[in-house]
């Protein structure tokens, strides 16, 4: 396992400049991911780290090593394409030996490491059939075992899961985590699907117009988002503007059209003043309908419901708009029309972030 290092990394196409001066370190052994909406520069940066992109400035590391302008292949990374990639007309023990027979390694090493690749994924026994014959979560198997068998010290996905169904994605989700943990592999992988993210990350990096726009733990940037932006991609969120009107530590009070609201600084290190214009983030299982006597309380008439069994998303319309609250395990389904809902909010589950 290795730490990859990206220094003021910038990439430009033509008058494009899709990344702008990126600086990342991945640990060792660190499953990593890069998460972003469409052209956000995700893809890009995995390409400039692969080799298969040269940034327009900036440097790459692999450990102490500048790989910045040396070749993918040796890099010691093997990436895992949204397509597959796979060759039709091969076997897949044929296919997952493709890497090993361009580096001249000798039949019988290929065969066993081919045998140990198949096993590492799952999928003993399944050499001899024809690519046409697995299904998409096989063939998904079968391109991480041709990146893991030329034993790279990185792995590089991209977008791995998007063309699987929903619960294969959830069953894969598991299964390349535990590839890359059983392995001590150095993994990047990049999505736009939060949830993937948060299920299988140690940390990630939200990228907004080629910069990161915040790096930690799932649970870091779920729960204390710096930005608007941030809050609202990683997950559904309700902004609410309004100003500052106390503050003290790291909580501060906030006057909104529905009256004060008293949440917590997204930043320990910011201090705004009184009368500073910021935005409250409420998720919407932070918004309750039976709460305590110190939480914050609005009220509103629920407008729209969605029963999705586990749980049912409500809509209410306040004075500070339309607010999205989830109840898990719901013994009781309200339904739209209903008037004067109060709805609560712990001042620990209200982030206050800059506009």
């Amino acid at each position: 396992m290795e730490a990859i290092r990206a220094e003021a990394v910038t990439k430009s196409f033509g008058k494009i400049q899709a990344l702008d001066g990126i600086d990342l370190q991945v640990e060792p052994g660190e499953l990593f991911f890069l998460l972003g909406a469409s052209g956000c520069g995700k893809t890009t940066l995995l390409r400039c780290i692969a080799g298969l992109e040269t940034p327009t400035a900036g440097r790459i590391f692999f450990g102490e090593k500048d790989v910045t302008q040396m070749p993918p292949h040796k890099r010691e990374a093997a990436m895992v394409f949204q397509s597959y990639a796979l060759w039709p007309h091969l076997t897949v023990a044929q296919n997952i030996a493709f890497g090993l027979e361009e580096r001249r390694i000798s039949k019988s090493e290929i065969h066993r490491r081919v045998e140990e690749a198949l096993e590492v994924v799952q999928l003993s026994g399944f050499g001899e059939r024809s690519i046409d014959q697995m299904s998409g979560g096989q063939q998904q198997r079968v391109s991480l075992a041709r990146a893991l068998v030329v034993r790279p010290k990185c792995l590089l996905l991209d977008e791995p899961l998007s063309n699987l169904d929903a619960q294969l994605r959830v069953e894969m989700r598991r299964e390349i985590r535990r590839i890359v943990k059983d392995n001590g592999l150095t993994a990047i992988y990049v999505t736009h699907d939060q949830e993937e993210a948060l299920a299988m990350a140690d940390r990630l990096a939200v990228l907004t117009q080629g910069k990161i726009g915040q790096v930690g733990t799932p649970e870091k940037i779920y729960r204390e988002p710096l930005t608007p932006y941030v809050a609202n991609f990683i997950s559904e969120t309700n902004l609410i503007p309004g100003k500052i009107m106390e503050v003290r530590e790291r909580y501060a009070m906030v006057e909104t059209q529905a009256g004060p609201i008293i949440g917590r600084l997204s930043d320990p290190e910011w201090n705004p003043p009184v009368g500073a214009s910021v935005q409250l983030s409420i998720r919407p299982e932070a918004w309750r309908v039976v709460g305590n006597a110190n939480d914050n309380v609005i009220t509103g008439t629920l407008v729209d419901r969605s029963y999705l069994g586990q749980r049912v998303q409500y809509w209410v319309e306040t004075a500070i708009g339309r607010q999205q609250v989830m109840e898990m395990n719901p013994q009781n389904v309200r339904q739209p029309g209903e008037k004067i809902i109060s709805l609560h909010a712990r001042h620990s589950d209200v982030v206050i972030l800059e506009p």
